[in-house]
């Protein structure tokens, strides 16, 4: 009986998702596996609702924006009783392994089915990139893109109005999106949960502005830095005499076709995800690290997130008793490898600082 792989995309769409399932498809087949679409992430599994997936099928969807096979989040998945369900499934339909697309929610299904004994190898797809083992995720690039050309028109109708337009942005606990975003948009100031602030920095700056002649401001905020943009809009209008609007960008910045960057990454990962598969691999997400393609084990990804996250979330508690199963040499390279990202946010924010500079 032919060999089985299936294919599922879970949690937040993201552009390029598509491209990934038309990558995963077309590799599996070539190496001479039968692909199955999973639709609605692991409710598919659960609800026996799958589709087999020819070439043809993923002939016209590598520019489509969200996912064809659609996705959904599947609470019971967090229950062992349903992961055996999947399994059972999986077995009777001779699955050699799943690939599973989304974010660190979709990992952990991916890491209990793995535990359960269906191989599953991940791909990162998430307009956050909060996946911290992998320097980029899928839909990241053109997430940013949206939100820059969102951001240029309201700065039309901001210089228009010698206004201040404060722009929340997606990005969960992450502020990837708002901080390059923001520099690549000239922002006057930019708020990330990774980094502390001062509202009268924020004001201070607004005001040196004004005073060497610019018109129109806009501020760029992280979702992260929860329930603060309309406040802060409202703030910024109080004390600086500037008129300010709030704008939540929300979920358009999920939608669209998918960037080049973003068709590459897919196409590279869904092949790799495929070829570690045949190779015996299982709970491990291909991430991309120096512009190569590498396995990590989801586990120490989840748990590395986890430890990134706590230093500036406090919502986000330490993992402490996770932490137990690895190492010291495996902990000191997680740690190191946090410390090496928050570094890179930090000399970005310098950027910013230094280019937002209307000192008077």
């Amino acid at each position: 009986m032919q060999k089985t792989i299936g294919v599922l995309t879970s949690g937040g769409d993201a552009p390029g998702m598509n491209a990934a399932v038309r990558a995963v498809t077309r590799a599996a087949i070539k190496k001479g596996f039968r692909v199955v679409g999973i639709r609605r992430g692991y409710n598919g599994l659960l609800n026996n609702d799958m589709v087999e997936l020819t070439t043809r099928d993923v002939a016209d969807i590598i520019q489509r924006g969200g996912t064809e096979i659609f996705t959904a989040r599947c609470k019971e998945f967090r229950e062992w009783e349903y992961v055996l369900k999947a399994k059972d499934i999986c077995v009777r339909d001779n699955f050699a392994g799943i690939v599973v697309i989304g974010g660190d929610g979709s990992f952990r299904g991916a890491a209990d089915l793995s535990k359960a004994g269906i191989p599953c190898v991940g791909l990162p797809g998430t307009i956050d990139n909060d996946i911290q083992c992998s320097e980029y995720t899928i839909g990241y690039d053109t997430a940013m893109n949206t939100v820059m050309e969102l951001v240029d028109k309201l700065r039309d109708t901001s210089h228009s109005h010698e206004r201040c337009a404060v722009v929340e942005v997606m990005g969960r606990n992450a502020g990837h999106i708002a901080l390059n975003t923001g520099v690549a948009c000239g922002a006057t100031a930019i708020l990330v949960p990774e980094i502390e602030f001062d509202i009268e920095d924020v004001i201070q700056k607004i005001k040196n502005a004004r005073a060497n002649g610019k018109e129109q401001f806009i501020v760029i905020v992280a979702e992260g830095v929860e329930n603060y943009s309309e406040k802060l809009a409202k703030t910024i209008q109080e004390k600086t005499g500037v008129e300010t609007k709030f704008a939540r960008l929300a979920h358009i910045v999920r939608g669209g076709s998918p960037s080049l960057a973003d068709r590459l990454l897919a196409a590279r990962m869904g092949v790799a995800a495929v070829d570690m598969l045949m190779e015996g691999m299982e709970n491990v997400f291909v991430c991309e690290r120096d512009g190569k393609m590498v396995p990590a084990d989801i586990q120490e990804a989840i748990v590395m997130d986890r430890m990134y996250k706590s230093t500036f979330t406090p919502s986000v508690k330490y993992p402490e008793e996770a932490l137990k199963t690895y190492s010291p040499e495996k902990i000191e390279y997680m740690m190191n490898f946090c410390v090496m990202r928050e570094k890179e946010i930090k000399e970005l924010i310098t950027t910013a600082e230094d280019i937002s500079n209307y000192s008077v």
